[in-house]
């Protein structure tokens, strides 16, 4: 439906145990949480709205594997995926991460994280329908690409530390 990528600013944080927040600045006021099995989403402007977790599959994954990579649950992350790692002489790495859901992985085909030492840099979480989602991850978050297509992303995610 986008003609050309639509870039989100914010800050996504875990809020421990299975909570996670996703705050946006830019191109609009939004926040959601993730919390006890439930999703509010609150717009500026707008009154909160609340739903099941259950009705968003992607965001149960976006949940897995972010509160098992940040709590360090191996675990928990092979449970919910098929992982498979790979890494380079100078310390660079790559995660990727497989629904093993069958109704999950109909929405989300996968989840690839890049990072180097204990940093890691980026996460794309490709879709079922060939849509990406790239997030640049610390300091690199703010060297966003004046023109962010798939390659430059690419080769900001993979380039130097």
């Amino acid at each position: 439906m986008l003609q050309q990528p639509l870039v989100v600013s914010g800050e996504l944080s875990w809020l421990g145990g299975d909570q996670l927040q996703r705050r946006v600045d830019q191109p609009q006021h939004e926040t959601s949480t993730i919390a006890n099995g439930e999703v509010t989403q609150q717009r500026e402007g707008r009154s909160a709205r609340h739903f099941s977790l259950k009705r968003a599959p992607q965001l149960q994954v976006l949940l897995d594997s972010f509160v098992a990579l940040l709590s360090g649950d191996a675990a928990r992350l092979q449970k919910s995926f098929e992982i498979t790692q790979t890494g380079t002489a100078d310390g660079a790495w790559v995660l990727t991460l497989v629904p093993r859901d069958a109704r999950v992985a109909k929405t989300v085909a996968s989840i690839r994280i890049d990072g180097v030492g204990k940093q890691s840099r980026c996460m794309h979480m490709q879709e079922a329908d060939g849509d990406l989602a790239v997030d640049l991850l610390g300091p690199l978050a703010a060297k966003m690409p004046a023109d962010p297509t798939r390659e430059a992303l690419q080769a900001l995610c993979q380039g130097a530390p």
